[in-house]
């Protein structure tokens, strides 16, 4: 999602300063309704160069043309996305030898995407704040007068798992129904596929395991008080659990939910507070669909809370960023 006031943070497509070789250099994607060259961006890679002098920084773009850019943040295809921005990223010389990266928001799932399906360079560190690496049940409220996430919440909201929205809306592509989860592993274009869930477990991509697990550190961060992000612990590998009439486990279930009850996967309505299934009780961890296990079980993933609402982050980054960014090859 956007970046408030942390700075306000987003980032610039550009290095801010000459880079020094020894230092690794930082990849930030922006989030929902960002740029890669807002003044919050550019801000947040000044304080990056503060706390490590002569560090390259570059801002993933989808369009060089910052309204193109943000609209990209709401409408587009995930998966053309990732693509054009594995393109862009072996392209610039200064980060041939790999990089560290920060994905803000959703920014965090789009880089966990990179590193799956192509590595090349590859990422040693990665952080993310108060993403959604399993996906949202609920499509958060826009900001006022913002017309662009107005229409696109509303067309998603009509029917989450249409082809059309999972081609072109970019919150639908990562939209998880605990109680439609046939649907969400049938019909979803980006998250099932890149958290490998799948119907058959002999369709996984395995190279998406190795990938991820070939990450030095994963470091996930979690907003405190994030009422945007639905469930704030989907930040950590989390997710809601499904109504007790539905098994979440069984493919004989998965299967029967795909059906004329739910023609276009519409959005339910929370009434409730759901019980979370926490990262190591997720199939996804215990089975390694993506190699979360062996990170963890080698101590490369560190879980953080940051106090305040989704975004918010004064107080919480400069000890993350000193920490895990910056270091020298």
């Amino acid at each position: 999602m956007f970046l408030p006031v942390l700075l306000c943070v987003t980032l610039a497509g550009y290095a801010i300063s000459a880079p020094t070789n020894d230092v690794r250099p930082l990849v930030v994607w922006h989030g929902l309704g960002d740029t890669y060259a807002s003044s919050g961006i550019v801000q947040f890679g000044s304080e990056v160069k503060k706390l490590h002098p002569g560090i390259f920084v570059h801002s993933v773009y989808i369009d060089k043309d910052v309204k193109e850019d943000k609209r990209a943040t709401f409408y587009g295809n995930i998966n053309a996305q990732i693509a054009l921005v594995a393109e862009q990223l072996v392209s610039i010389p200064e980060l041939g030898r790999g990089f560290d990266a920060i994905g803000f928001s959703q920014g965090g799932q789009f880089l966990r995407g990179y590193v799956e399906r192509y590595n090349d360079p590859p990422v040693y560190n990665l952080i993310t704040f108060g993403s959604q690496h399993m996906g949202i049940s609920d499509i958060p409220p826009c900001r006022s007068f913002d017309f662009l996430c107005e229409v696109a919440r509303r067309a998603a909201k009509a029917g989450v798992y249409t082809e059309w929205a999972q081609e072109h809306l970019v919150q639908a592509q990562y939209f998880r129904d605990p109680d439609q989860l046939g649907l969400y592993m049938s019909l979803n274009g980006f998250l099932a596929n890149i958290n490998n869930e799948v119907m058959l477990p002999t369709a996984r991509n395995v190279t998406y395991a190795d990938n991820l697990a070939s990450l030095e550190n994963l470091i996930l961060v979690l907003f405190a008080q994030d009422t945007t992000v639905i469930p704030k612990e989907s930040a950590w590998f989390g997710s809601e659990a499904p109504l007790e009439e539905f098994d979440t486990f069984s493919t004989q279930s998965l299967s029967d939910s795909h059906d004329d009850q739910h023609p276009l996967g519409k959005l339910h309505q929370r009434t409730t507070a759901r019980s979370i299934v926490p990262m190591k009780q997720q199939p996804l961890y215990i089975d390694d669909y993506i190699g979360l296990r062996r990170l963890d079980e080698r101590g490369a993933i560190t879980l953080e809370t940051c106090p305040g609402g989704h975004m918010h982050l004064t107080g919480c980054w400069e000890d993350l960023v000193r920490k895990w960014v910056g270091q020298p090859f």
